[in-house]
């Protein structure tokens, strides 16, 4: 790395000198914290220069993250965020009330990094990590919220003491590095579960809800089951939002709220929000109805997040969606049956990666959809035809595309107006989306 490199180049450094797990996979996964620790303690320790919310979980966490950091900042807060993978830009990943990382800080902090970086060869996500508390400690945020990128217990963000732990739910992904059973994974995220610090579980399974509630025992964590304090009353979709009345079970009262994330999996992901929110209040943060509903209208554009059941096109309706895993895809088709939109009238764009357990995806499929297989752009994509033969073992027929852009077109060429064009399996296969072209 020379002196004086401009953004492409430092960004270009970053990508190609450090392990990345959305290129290679499991292999750029270190299973302890000791590169975070030795970057953070180079940095004076930034982490714990501002307060924090920890999110982990298997699906949701991307959107709990973004919905927390839209009321917070719509509340005055100057608040922090830090997500990952990013879609089309790296400085997604690292934002403050919604605006991108400079591009300046991202080269100086690389350049200001570099010798250590050489020394410990961090992963790409420990060094970014570094970077997100940096950028938050320089900027003298009022809160961060740091969402987790792999499991809870070693991931590089666990090095934090937030105010208040959230896990939005387990389901089966990254088996290969969690563990195969729902158990095992809840012990990985549950990890992030501090000592004295409050934790919100979004949804629970009966095999999971003892492991949350022994580690918070452990921790002498106070617990909040998000599904036991709120109850979704009624949701109503439309195209561009969600109408949903949710009720306060503690204080037994119910509130409208409107939603600019419209998949039906949200509701879920509000309750989770909405307990989280409480034990900010508790904490003494102070949060205005008004405000709550105003930022819940425009997540979006307050916070720049895409991709979750995103609708760019109508008749026929095309949608958008990161769904990846099994329980991403579960939630895709329920969405899907509820809407009553038939597996006749579905067009599937699929990509995945190689790491993902891709035979269970498959089984979940309708074989009376039509599909159009794919692959993003990354050496961890699975190849289209490799995707294609595996879906036609499980009775999925379709053609195959080098590029998800060419896909959609083929799909909007043999859709009928009212039929449902699906693009998920992967969030690479989604960043590659020309939302332009449509």
């Amino acid at each position: 790395m020379s002196k004086g490199m401009n953004y492409e180049e430092t960004l270009s450094w970053l990508y190609t000198q450090l392990p990345l797990f959305s290129r290679i996979g499991a292999a750029a996964y270190k299973a302890d914290l000791d590169n975070t620790i030795a970057i953070c303690s180079f940095l004076d320790n930034p982490q714990h220069k501002s307060k924090s919310i920890h999110v982990a979980g298997t699906n949701g966490k991307g959107s709990t993250s973004h919905m927390l950091a839209a009321i917070l900042q719509q509340s005055g807060y100057k608040t922090g965020l830090y997500t990952s993978p990013h879609l089309k830009d790296f400085r997604e990943r690292i934002k403050i009330n919604g605006e991108m990382i400079s591009k300046a800080f991202v080269v100086d902090f690389t350049a200001k990094t570099k010798s250590l970086s050489e020394t410990i060869q961090p992963s790409f996500f420990e060094l970014t990590v570094g970077m997100a508390f940096d950028y938050f400690a320089q900027e003298q945020v009022d809160i961060a919220i740091i969402e987790t990128g792999l499991g809870g217990r070693l991931d590089s963000t666990n090095v934090i003491n937030p105010l208040v732990s959230v896990i939005t739910n387990i389901g089966y992904d990254h088996m290969n590095l969690l563990g195969n059973t729902l158990e095992q994974i809840a012990s990985e995220k549950a990890g992030i579960i501090k000592k004295d610090t409050p934790v919100v579980i979004g949804e629970w399974l009966p095999e999971t809800r003892q492991i949350f509630l022994d580690k918070a025992a452990e921790m002498n964590a106070p617990v909040h089951f998000a599904a036991d304090e709120y109850e979704i009353l009624d949701v109503r979709y439309s195209a561009t939002k969600l109408d949903l009345k949710i009720a306060d079970r503690k204080e037994i009262m119910n509130e409208q709220y409107e939603l600019d994330l419209n998949g039906l999996y949200q509701a879920n992901n509000l309750c989770t929000v909405l307990c989280t929110i409480d034990v900010l209040l508790d904490k003494g943060f102070e949060f205005d109805i008004d405000d709550m509903q105003s930022a819940l209208k425009n997540v979006k554009s307050l916070t720049g997040l895409h991709g979750r059941w995103e609708v760019l096109k109508q008749n026929p309706t095309l949608i958008i969606d990161v769904a990846h895993n099994e329980d991403g895809i579960r939630s895709v088709l329920k969405n899907l049956q509820q809407l009553n939109i038939a597996p006749a009238n579905t067009h599937f764009v699929m990509g995945m990666v190689n790491d993902k357990d891709v035979n269970k995806v498959l089984t979940l499929l309708p074989a009376a959809a039509t599909y159009y297989f794919c692959n993003a752009h990354i050496p961890r994509a699975m190849p289209y035809e490799e995707l294609q033969r595996k879906a036609a073992q499980h009775g999925l027929k379709g053609n195959g595309y080098d590029d998800v852009n060419e896909a959609i077109k083929a799909a909007l060429g043999k859709a009928k107006p009212d039929d449902t064009i699906m693009v998920c399996g992967s969030v690479f296969v989604v960043g590659e989306v020309n939302s332009n072209l449509f």
